[in-house]
């Protein structure tokens, strides 16, 4: 994975043999060291290189996107070739562009030389604990990888991104067993730089094999009611990204549609919530680093106290708007904590539900949001009682984030975000 540089340097040549006079691209190479999980064995090891290359070519107000992972010298010519013939076969639009001369950068993160003996060492541990510590769960299937990538950026602006990264990941899914009950599925995960940890004390793994476990035997909800629903970090997480992409994504801006078109710099949400993006905190393994449209990202605060500080455009939706983009795709979210203990607020919830994650259709463009409470347990007079079944949750996502009961003090990381727990009121709850 050391001569990416000279095969850069191999694709501008080919690009300038061709006469294309603008053009911008990234190539990656990737290795995955990998233990494949199942049950509580190892069913595969292997190690699995890839190569990407993807590129763009302008010729005027026309602009190509090709990719492909042949990145031999022969597969770069034919990459080239297939760029050139996108390009002067698209629609004529100048809003495409790429980012003015950023400079030349190298980044390093995470950790780029594994220990996979000690790594090994925790998913065997991992595997030995859940089967002694929680009896009726079962793994269906997970894994555990190591990530190495290296990738270079360049354009004719005189752009050069270099960066060198790794980290560990694992994954399992499992759902519990006691005779001829049994649960859904359910699932954790993270990344790490390092194996300090024991595996089943990362993230929130104990707390998803007990609410699995829990689950053996649910409670259908009686009737409908508006309730207070305290949403799970990773759920969070989910409801987030649908809120920014219904509000204020670049489709909704280009089009016209979003719900907070003329809203920047006015309060839109509950104060209690500040979110960013932050690929440089420290809690994020593996950030990004360079946008696909050539800038060096940097940390962008989304909602300050419920403010709405910018929408989320990219370089050609700016340049069809006329609005200000941010350097930044959309990852590493990190959502500012709050002031209460989470059993503090579940104490406070009369009538509501603990949420664990969420099985719906992409909102309409009003923000009205229908769908299942998956892995979710019956909050009543304040304390968690049933696992719950057939439960179904709608609301709408502007009005339940101007409505935040509290967020938690705790706070998630898996090494890609970090989360509190968030109550929100004014969620419909309906089961049979």
């Amino acid at each position: 994975m050391s001569e990416i540089r000279a095969i850069a340097d191999s694709f501008d040549a080919i690009l300038q043999s061709k006469n294309v006079d603008k053009y911008t691209y990234t190539l990656v190479q990737s290795e995955k060291q990998e233990l494949n999980i199942e049950g509580t064995s190892f069913k595969l090891m292997r190690t699995v290189f890839n190569n990407f290359g993807s590129l763009k070519v302008f010729h005027g107000a026309r602009m190509g996107s090709v990719s492909g992972n042949d990145i031999s010298e022969e597969g770069l010519a034919k990459l080239a070739d297939d760029g050139i013939a996108a390009a002067e076969s698209a629609e004529e639009d100048p809003c495409h562009d790429f980012a003015p001369d950023q400079g030349k950068e190298v980044f390093r993160q995470g950790v780029y030389e594994p220990d996979m003996d000690r790594f090994f060492e925790r998913t065997k541990e991992f595997l030995d604990a859940v089967e002694k510590e929680y009896p009726k769960i079962r793994i269906m299937m997970g894994g555990a990888s190591f990530d190495r990538s290296h990738w270079i950026s360049r354009n004719t602006n005189g752009t050069e991104f270099e960066d060198f990264s790794g980290q560990y990941e694992f994954m399992v899914e499992f759902s519990a067993v006691d005779g001829e009950r049994t649960t859904g599925m359910n699932g954790c995960g993270f990344c790490t730089k390092d194996l300090d940890t024991p595996f089943i004390d990362m993230c929130d793994v104990r707390k998803q094999l007990e609410d699995t476990q829990n689950s053996l035997d649910t409670k259908s909800v009686e009737g409908k009611f508006e309730g207070t629903v305290i949403m799970t970090p990773s759920c969070v997480t989910q409801f987030l990204y649908m809120l920014m992409s219904n509000y204020i994504g670049n489709n909704v801006i280009i089009d016209g549609t979003s719900q907070w078109l003329d809203k920047v710099g006015e309060k839109v949400a509950d104060e209690k919530l500040t979110v960013a993006l932050k690929p440089f905190d420290e809690r994020i393994v593996v950030g990004e680093r360079g946008t696909q449209d050539g800038f060096r990202t940097e940390d962008v605060t989304i909602f300050d106290h419920g403010v709405l500080k910018t929408h989320m455009l990219n370089l050609y939706a700016s340049n069809k708007t006329g609005r200000p983009m941010i350097k930044n795709t959309g990852s590493d979210v990190v959502v500012e904590p709050g002031d209460s203990a989470l059993e503090d607020i579940i104490a406070s919830v009369d009538h509501g539900l603990l949420m664990g994650s969420f099985s719906g259709g992409q909102p309409g463009t009003n923000g009205e949001f229908s769908g299942v409470a998956k892995n979710s347990f019956l909050i009543e007079n304040g304390k968690v009682t049933d696992a719950v079944m057939e439960t179904m949750v709608n609301g709408n996502l502007g009005s339940i984030f101007a409505d935040i009961r509290a967020i938690s003090k705790e706070q998630l990381c898996d090494g890609a975000s970090v989360v509190p727990y968030i109550a929100f009121n004014g969620i419909v709850i309906s089961g049979k």
